[in-house]
């Protein structure tokens, strides 16, 4: 891994010497940072419109703006976690068993998937993580977006969840909608924090530690900063699957209970580091940065391989026993997987039937005992259970400046950095053509994203005879640079060994490390042009409008455009509507990612790659370059701001999506087929039997209602706050390719996430007391269990969570707060089919596997 490492030790040195050397003249313009304005500040966003920033009302497009305290207010570390209690529409679940997604899980808004979702961190694109979900859930399958799990909860001012296509304005990914998390940037005070809890079963305690505090730079500007650790133990929702049950009892003492562990990852170390950082260079020129380190490392559990018929490790075939049956037919039996250590002596190894017990067989003590013969029962008697994980190292910046030229012209010139690297591990497995000599322990191999993002924006008031008010003119320019990376694996981790073409499976068993011919580095590079306009056709009608062009390297232009409008019609009602064309760019690794994973089956060694549908053998099973995701937005809202204080939104959208990216069921490659790539030059065909790519297959229709309702009242001479957020959406799969996608995974893309999720929040405020209550609502959901195609269905109904916190405040700097998630312990229906593989809920429960967690924080203000 020295390469991977050098990338990021050049980064770190180059941000560093920004920071040594250019930070007195490179930074943002200082805040008061007093609450009154702070107050101010978190009722109006930047996001979503390039004129002046808008309140929630006055935006023509669904906007929320979640303010710190709402994130520190609840059980939940993880940002994705946080972001899902407070906003319905938006997503994510706990992933116990999903290779990459139980180390980046992907989160969903407005229903759909991870990678259709824009990040930006104070205005500027985040980069996307290294991690491909393979496994998303279905909806996620194949995804490649941004870990916002690695930005500090700590150093965020707002959150702003802009839930409409904005694709014209920002650029790719932009179809569900937008989160711009945007920094604290006070020039004083701070903050620590120490949080403590665990969950009701005992297990999954964590401990948080995190601190905020705020400089003056000169008397003109800030330097923010902002850390966080943790830590968390990993927890279990595990039955003894009904196999190992049977072993158990058949006699074999080394068989764990349970056999394999649903839950929680554990969490060993997770260090986020962030520093925002603004200076006026003038009175009219600002300038800012912001860097933001996390490190993170975690692991998980995998499927468990049974001593007695794991494939390619244990499982020697059907075979006569020498016993004729009723029908004249030789009677077969299961055997064990033995390896001739010495297979040119001439002495085959005994035949080893499996039965209840395999220890129990005198062919298999035979085999023990022969120094030439071998079963991996005398390493793993009770069969084993892989540990997954990986070291996630996650790397932004960026740095800018903006003010104003000559004619009013507003300017910002700005470029960021976005690096990714998860290195793979696993261990308490083996390379079975290794035999005895295999290591248990291995490092995969690693995937490297790095993105490099250049922007020049524009704006002014343009006065037009006839108007009352001026048109705000936006347009400008994006040149944008990215890079997929392979690293390999040891060479244990996918060497060929000796037992290899004795049935044995080839790399390590459960994720096999990348080879040297898998690895490498592709790039691209697209340049994009807008331009952008609003204005007011009359006071109470706002008009707005965009026009995107962008020009990819590797498949070419799309243009895109959005309208939108917003009318008052009275002091109390306003109605807001929009419509737009969207896409998404098909990632750099989706487009060139190799993996290649061994097996053993009917045929005998068969390689089943996932290689780039450019590739010569995949053009020769249809494949072709990757397009991108198109889609159509729509929607119609309306605004209410009553006398009373009562605040209401209620907005409809509609998102057709065409194109989307799916992966391929494994296609066979015939001899013919071999025999015409080999005429062709490619060599390699000979390494496949078949192969998989990415390729764009189905269509969809999402379509919602979000409302919501806030509303301040004084109830026993203390402040009250209710607030009410709700969300239907319903997505149905237009069309699709039967070859690629099950009538299974077109129900998970349906129906696995809840229809319907709403959350009723209750805030009162007390003298020095301060109480929160929210009640959570996760309508039913669909699960094709372990993806099995439809062969273990589950319908799980809805359910109701209740998270309670108490907070006093014994001086205007320090208070405590006692809390509890899942307040009354609910659990998600329990899986019918939990002795299939020991899994007690369906894994994608929206309202999470683990039940009610408890915790307590301590908070100081300075």
């Amino acid at each position: 891994m020295k390469y991977q490492y050098s990338k990021l030790h050049q980064a770190m040195f180059v941000v560093g010497a920004m920071l040594g050397g250019t930070l007195p003249t490179v930074a943002m313009s200082a805040t008061s940072g007093d609450s009154a304005s702070d107050a101010n500040i978190e009722k109006i966003a930047v996001v979503g419109t390039r004129a002046a920033p808008r309140s929630v009302t006055d935006s023509p497009v669904p906007l929320d703006i979640i303010g710190a305290e709402e994130f520190v207010r609840q059980g939940n570390t993880d940002l994705k976690s946080l972001l899902s209690s407070v906003t319905p529409s938006f997503n994510v679940n706990d992933q116990p068993i999903n290779d990459g997604s139980s180390l980046v899980r992907p989160a969903n808004l407005r229903g759909l998937a991870a990678d259709h979702t824009l990040v930006l961190v104070n205005g500027k694109r985040r980069h996307r993580s290294a991690v491909i979900t393979f496994l998303g859930g279905g909806l996620s399958d194949g995804s490649q977006g941004p870990d916002i799990s690695n930005i500090p909860v700590s150093a965020l001012k707002q959150v702003e969840v802009l839930r409409d296509g904005a694709a014209a304005q920002y650029g790719s990914d932009a179809i569900a909608g937008v989160l711009n998390f945007v920094l604290k940037d006070a020039p004083q005070g701070g903050s620590v924090e120490t949080r403590y809890g665990q969950f009701y079963e005992g297990d999954g305690a964590g401990w948080q530690f995190s601190g905020n505090k705020g400089f003056a730079l000169s008397e003109n500007g800030f330097a923010n900063f902002s850390m966080e650790y943790r830590t968390q133990d990993s927890t279990s929702r595990s039955v003894q699957r009904d196999d190992a049950a049977g072993l158990a009892a058949a006699g074999n003492p080394f068989i764990i209970d349970p056999a394999q562990v649903w839950g929680t990852p554990e969490v060993k170390s997770d260090v986020k580091i962030l520093g925002n950082f603004g200076l006026d260079l003038n009175d009219t020129d600002k300038a800012y940065m912001w860097i933001n380190y996390a490190k993170r490392d975690i692991d998980g559990g995998f499927y468990y391989r049974n001593p007695h018929n794991r494939g390619g490790v244990n499982d020697g075939g059907m075979k006569p026993t020498g016993q004729i049956g009723s029908d004249g037919k030789p009677i077969l039996a299961p055997t064990l997987l033995v390896g001739d250590l010495t297979p040119n002596d001439g002495i085959a190894c005994p035949v080893v039937f499996t039965g209840s017990n395999v220890l129990n067989s005198d062919a298999y003590k035979q085999v023990a005992a022969d120094p030439n013969c071998f079963a991996f029962n005398e390493i793993f008697p009770g069969g084993f259970t892989p540990r997954f994980g990986g070291k996630i190292n996650d790397l932004a910046f960026a740095l800018g400046t903006e003010g104003q030229w000559q004619g009013d012209w507003n300017y910002d010139l700005s470029a960021s950095y976005g690096y990714s690297d998860v290195e793979y591990s696993i261990y308490n497995t083996i390379n079975p053509s290794l035999g005895p000599a295999s290591p248990t322990s291995f490092k995969p191999g690693a995937y490297t994203q790095l993105e490099q993002t250049y922007n020049f924006d524009v704006t002014k008031q343009l006065l037009v005879d006839g108007w009352e008010e001026p048109i705000n003119f936006a347009s400008g320019l994006e040149y944008r640079y990215e890079t997929f990376e392979i690293q390999n694996g040891d060479p244990a981790s996918f060497e060929v060994g000796p037992l290899a073409n004795q049935g044995f499976g080839i790399g390590s068993n459960g994720f096999p490390g990348f080879k040297p011919q898998d690895s490498g580095s592709w790039s691209r590079s697209n340049i994009a042009a807008y331009v952008d306009m609003e204005f007011y056709a009359t006071p109470d009608w706002l008009l707005t409008g965009a026009v995107r062009y962008e020009d990819f390297s590797d498949f070419g232009s799309t243009v895109n455009g959005k309208v939108s409008t917003h009318y008052s019609i009275s002091e109390v009602w306003a109605i807001r509507s929009a419509a737009s064309t969207g896409f998404r760019a098909p990632t750099v690794g989706q487009s060139n990612v190799r993996n290649v994973t061994t097996a053993f089956t009917a045929n005998g060694l068969e390689d089943q790659a996932t290689l780039p549908p450019t590739h010569p053998i995949s053009i020769q099973k249809g494949g072709e370059p990757l397009e991108p995701e198109t889609s159509v937005n729509l929607s119609l809202g309306a605004v209410a701001e009553f006398e009373n204080g009562l605040y209401m939104t209620v907005d409809y959208f509609n998102i057709k999506l065409k194109d989307r990216i799916s992966q391929t069921s494994p296609l066979e490659l015939t001899l013919d087929d071999i025999d015409d790539l080999l005429a062709l030059g490619v060599n390699d065909a000979t390494s496949f039997s078949s192969v998989k790519y990415f390729t764009n297959d189905f269509d969809t229709t999402t379509q919602g209602v979000d409302v919501v309702m806030n509303y301040n009242m004084e109830i026993l001479g203390g402040d009250t706050k209710f607030q009410l957020a709700y969300n239907w959406t319903d997505t149905q799969v237009d069309s699709y390719n039967p070859a690629n996608i099950n009538a299974a995974k077109v129900q998970m893309l349906e129906d696995n996430l809840p229809a319907q999720r709403a959350n009723f929040t209750t805030i009162y405020e007390y003298g020095d007391v301060n109480t929160l209550m929210r009640v959570n609502y996760y309508g039913d959901y669909y699960e094709d269990h372990l993806d099995a195609g439809g062969d273990l269905p589950i319908y799980a109904g809805s359910e109701v969570t209740v998270d309670l916190e108490m907070s006093y405040f014994w001086n205007e700097a320090f208070s405590t707060s006692v809390g509890a998630n899942n307040l009354f312990d609910n659990s998600p229906d329990e899986n019918p089919w939990s002795g299939v593989v020991g899994a007690l809920y369906p894994s994608t429960s929206p309202m999470g596997i683990n039940g009610g967690f408890y915790y307590v924080r301590a908070n100081y203000m300075f």
